[in-house]
């Protein structure tokens, strides 16, 4: 008993076997000729099975097509098959296990069963297939060329069979052959279904299609075109076509109709015409004539095809618009924004009296080409290229920025507002641009702007503290008089050595300010290069230097309404001193490159590390500005001055940087925190910083230590003849004070005080006793009570 297989012979058999091996070529030929000659499809199916039959004794032949579901096989021939058998089958399920001729269209390859009452593929159609007399079903897919299963080519016996070499090999030929019919007829059958669409396509189109020869002569045309003109085809391809046009144009656009079409036919490339037709009641409308040709595998025309688009709405609406012209334009010269009408391709081709008046122009240099060029600034014309073009494309209202130059040559941003004039189609055939000066706001947006990048940086920028950190009473004097100063809009400066935290006790009294919601711009003066420093902090116009490709703000216009700070300001140029001295005494600024003050509100906070009275002596600061920088001092206590804080920011440092590298350290080695109280901190809170941070980096367990050679002081040096000279006129300069303190009972001011005896200044005085760290107050003398 056999079961359904595909034959393992397939894989070594020819793809395509010889006709002379298989079936006699006269019988293939007349086969092939009438799928040439377009036979119907049943009849070249049914030569076929008769072809394959008349090849073996009792074998009887189907041919099985997919339905159009692409899910069930149909009967297409089947002449010979009992009619039992051919409804009981009729209409089966494409699959597996439903039959040879099912499965090998569902398995797109043969399917041999010898025997069909022992084989569970036809369980469902044995007892049909029986009673048919059928015992043996071979079946082949019928693909197309590009591997589509289009059906089953079917072979029965009476009598159980298996398949034989060229048995297997006919089957394989005859389904080749039926391809070939079926694929060729759907072709056919195909291109004239869509022949017939496409004629009642062009039938139905809202214009009018016309097929000329190379001459013009009119080939085709398309039934609206016929339907319009009142004539038949027959009666527009006879000969008076002169004639024809004389009557069917209108007279005024006859010749020039004329010339103009000849001129295209003649050029061999698309061209269009407008002209007025007449229709078959009389009136003449105005259409569009586009001419494409067809060219010819030489590159000549082969013929033409020609649409005429029905144009008498838009034309009657540009006659509409022309009249309207003169009164709208009285209309936007009466309107106090600058109004520039433009063509749909963004072309100026008016401008209201505003325009011309801000700009300088004429209507004839607002119509020539590059009006734009000369009005907007180059940047922004380059910047928004693309923007205006999709926006102009796009036909909806948008709006753009930039800035026009005024007749005074000052640029000023403008909000550019675009918005389409469209006739009854809903084309664009007029813009209507509206400029409205915002340059104002764009400057406060600019202000705005700095003032959020200043902050952002700042946010981002690891700084030296987070906190204020200490209870000392060092620390404690400098909290209470930040707590005074800070509500004031009084200079502030804030004196001590380097690492002291004069920029945290900045951002304190600005925290504490009334301008606290405002901006914090901090500026360091020793890191800018001198001849960069006035841009940074005055701002520049453009051209001002080279490099200078745009206007820039400053720091203090980006700090108008809040607080500049300047570090390190004993580090200023003398040239910017005295521009830092206009800005104390006349609260505005001049940018580089511009001589228009601009006005500022800004509160100056400054400090430094360095003995400004000492500068002034040397002529390296300027007294005046020194003196307006020291409205309020504040100095700032070193680490050494501070002990009691270290256990506190040894601490706090230790949680910082233990987070930072994911460590947690629980205890503090005893050792060395003495270490630390004993050392002398010449950096500072800083140098304390970075030595815990290495620290906490390199240590293993959850201990905290430091390795004590990082602390080891340097060995003192031989002092040179210099620095011994220096020392003894520091020593000759404190007894001199100390003397002058003792005379005066300990008063530094006043007509008897210390510094009206050494001719010094009040305020230098006072600065040499804090740097010799004189205790003035050893000598007063106590009142009698």
């Amino acid at each position: 008993m056999a079961n359904a297989k595909a034959s393992p012979n397939l894989q070594a058999l020819p793809t395509s076997p010889s006709p002379a091996q298989t079936l006699p070529s006269d019988a293939v030929l007349d086969a092939l000729k009438m799928i040439l000659l377009g036979a119907p499809l049943n009849e070249v199916l049914t030569t076929i099975t008769r072809l394959i039959e008349a090849r073996s004794e009792g074998m009887l032949c189907s041919i099985s097509l997919v339905d159009e579901d692409g899910l069930h096989l149909r009967y297409g021939v089947a002449e010979n098959l009992p009619q039992t058998y051919r409804a009981a089958t009729d209409g089966i399920c494409i699959g597996p296990n439903v039959g040879s001729c099912s499965a090998a269209a569902y398995l797109r390859q043969p399917v041999f069963v010898a025997d069909i009452l022992s084989d569970p593929k036809w369980v469902k159609f044995r007892d049909s297939a029986a009673a048919a007399g059928l015992r043996a079903a071979w079946s082949s897919p019928i693909l197309s060329h590009d591997g589509k299963v289009l059906g089953t080519f079917d072979m029965y016996y009476r009598e159980v069979r298996h398949p034989g070499i060229d048995e297997i090999q006919l089957i394989d030929y005859a389904s080749r052959i039926a391809g070939i019919a079926i694929e060729r007829k759907r072709a056919e059958e195909k291109l004239r279904q869509d022949e017939q669409e496409l004629r009642q396509l062009i039938d139905f189109l809202p214009q009018h299609v016309l097929v000329l020869d190379t001459g013009g002569f009119l080939l085709q045309a398309n039934q609206m075109m016929l339907d319009y003109n009142g004539h038949t085809l027959e009666e527009m391809q006879r000969p008076g076509t002169d004639e024809r046009h004389t009557r069917d144009l209108h007279p005024d656009d006859l010749e020039r109709a004329r010339s103009e079409r000849r001129c295209g036919l003649a050029s061999g490339v698309p061209f269009e015409v407008e002209k007025r037709v007449r229709g078959k009641d009389g009136r003449y409308r105005w259409f569009l004539f586009r001419y494409n040709p067809l060219l010819n595998e030489q590159g000549r025309v082969k013929q033409w095809y020609a649409t005429a688009t029905d144009i008498e709405i838009l034309k009657q609406t540009e006659e509409k618009l022309r009249e309207d012209e003169r009164e709208l334009r009285r209309i936007t010269d009466a309107i106090p924004h600058a109004i520039v009408v433009q063509d749909p391709s963004g072309v100026p081709l008016y401008a209201n009296q505003t325009t011309l008046d801000y700009t300088g122009l004429s209507i004839e240099d607002v119509v020539t080409p590059g009006f734009r060029e000369r009005i907007f600034h180059s940047d922004d014309i380059e910047r928004l290229r693309d923007e205006r073009k999709a926006g102009l494309a796009r036909g909806l209202p948008f709006e753009i920025e930039e800035r026009a130059l005024r007749k005074d040559g000052q640029y000023r941003w403008f909000l550019i507002r675009y918005n389409p004039l469209l006739d009854e189609t809903g084309k664009v055939i007029r813009w209507y641009a509206t400029g409205t000066d915002i340059d104002d706001r764009k400057r406060n947006e600019d202000r705005t702007r700095n003032e959020n990048l200043a902050l952002r940086e700042q946010i981002d920028r690891d700084s030296m503290f987070e906190d204020i950190v200490g209870s000392s009473e060092a620390l404690r004097k400098v909290l209470r008089q930040v707590g005074k100063v800070a509500h004031s809009d009084s200079t502030v400066l804030i004196l001590g050595e380097t690492g002291t935290g004069k920029e945290l006790i900045a951002r304190a009294i600005h925290k504490r300010s009334n301008r606290a919601e405002r901006a914090f711009i901090g500026v360091n003066c020793a890191a800018i290069p001198a001849s960069l420093i006035a841009s940074e902090l005055f701002g520049h116009e453009k051209g001002a230097f080279t490099g200078a490709t745009q206007r820039r703000l400053g720091r203090f216009e980006s700090a108008n309404g809040g607080t500049i700070f300047l570090d390190e300001v004993g580090d200023l140029p003398p040239e910017i001193q005295i521009a830092l001295l206009r800005v104390l005494q006349e609260r505005e600024i001049e940018r580089v490159g511009s001589n228009r003050p601009i006005p500022v509100d800004v509160r100056v906070l400054a400090a430094t590390h360095r003995d400004l009275n000492a500068l002034v002596a040397e002529g390296k600061f300027r007294q005046d500005l020194f003196y307006r920088l020291n409205v309020v001092p504040i100095e700032m206590p070193s680490l050494r001055d501070r002990a009691p804080d270290i256990p506190l920011l040894v601490e706090y440092f230790i949680d910082r940087f233990g987070k930072k590298a994911g460590k947690k350290l629980r205890t503090i080695d005893k050792k060395t925190l003495k270490l630390f109280q004993a050392y002398g901190w010449p950096g500072n809170v800083r140098e304390l910083q970075n030595v815990i941070e290495r620290a906490v980096i390199l240590c293993d367990g959850d201990t905290f230590s430091v390795d004590e050679t990082w602390l080891k002081r340097e060995p003192p040096q031989v002092a040179s003849p210099r620095v011994a000279l220096n020392g003894a006129l520091l020593r000759q300069e404190k007894e001199m004070i100390e003397a002058a303190l003792a005379e005066s009972h300990g008063r530094i001011s006043g007509p008897t005080g210390a510094a009206a005896n050494l001719g010094l200044p009040t305020r230098t005085l006072d600065s040499k006793i804090k740097r010799l760290r004189i205790n003035k107050y050893r000598f007063k003398v106590p009142q009698a009570s």
